[in-house]
């Protein structure tokens, strides 16, 4: 099976890479069921990079029913050491407009119905989560962004993940600027969780498309509104994408962000207790740390 050390998943408006060469299509099984769709392995600026549209194409995935733990365990299994999430989102801040890039660094929990562990039947992990999305590849993001003409990208901020799939009410936006929220969107959660503990490096190119439901000047939020934005955006997330290909690191051993071994420490149930039909399923997560 081919192999990729970059993942990218798509979101909104990105079903595909375009400037993808030698594609070659892949269906993985995980024991959390199948992944959102197949996966397309191949060549970004003669890098290989693995890209999974997280609504599976033609849009078919509403946020809550998104088979995050398929998806994050299937890139894994490919040999994926980072991710990249492209996400639509809405701002929470007059100086975030519609069309600007979002490198976020913080995230806030909203959603309700969904399952955030991999981890279940006798094994309890708690991993670090302080930092939720990785600096190194978020640095990463950053500068490869400031590199594109025309790109407005902002450092850091804040994203907080509702349920959906209805957008907010104006009661909600409005708590959510005053708790100092920058942009909102629906699909971060449960994946950056699920990154951790798979022990990949995540971050995510966050592409603002409205002013969520709080600006009185702006029309409330609609599907039109946001995929009219969203194809600009979704053109230079790729953009972005081609030209990090050759920054990143051809190893994580000399990285600092922790993401690699984030499970070392983490595992608090006995080992001794731990089945072997249980240490058999999560083999690939932490078979090395079992041995």
């Amino acid at each position: 099976m081919p192999q990729a050390t970059i993942g990218v998943i798509g979101g909104s408006g990105l079903y595909r890479m375009e400037q993808m060469t030698e594609v070659e299509e892949v269906h993985v099984s995980t024991p959390f069921g199948d992944p959102s769709d197949v996966i397309t392995i191949g060549k970004v600026s003669g890098v290989a990079m693995a890209f999974l549209p997280r609504h599976g194409r033609g849009h078919r995935i509403s946020p809550t029913d998104i088979p995050a733990r398929a998806n994050i365990w299937a890139l894994k299994s490919l040999g994926v050491q980072w991710i990249i999430s492209v996400s639509a989102v809405g701002s929470l801040r007059e100086d975030i407009a519609p069309r600007d890039l979002v490198i976020p660094d913080q995230l806030f929990d909203r959603t309700k119905s969904r399952v955030n562990s991999f981890f279940e039947q006798g094994i309890v992990v708690h991993c670090t989560f302080a930092d939720p999305f990785c600096p190194t590849l978020s640095k990463l993001l950053l500068d490869s962004a400031q590199q594109i003409p025309d790109v407005k990208v902002h450092e850091g901020g804040t994203y907080v993940c509702m349920e959906g799939p209805l957008f907010s009410t104006k009661a909600e936006s409005g708590v959510y600027r005053k708790l100092g929220m920058d942009i909102i969107g629906m699909t971060a959660l449960p994946e950056a969780k699920l990154a951790r503990e798979a022990e990949i490096c995540y971050a995510t190119i966050a592409c603002v498309t409205d002013y969520d439901s709080w600006h009185e000047s702006e029309e409330p939020v609609t599907v039109e509104m946001v995929i009219g934005n969203l194809s600009a955006n979704v053109a230079n997330a790729q953009r972005i994408l081609q030209e990090i290909a050759g920054k990143m690191p051809a190893d994580r051993s000399h990285v600092a962000c922790g993401c690699a071994s984030s499970l070392a420490t983490s595992i608090i149930t006995d080992r001794e207790r731990i089945s072997a039909e249980t240490k058999e399923k999560y083999n690939l997560l932490i078979g090395k740390y079992l041995s």
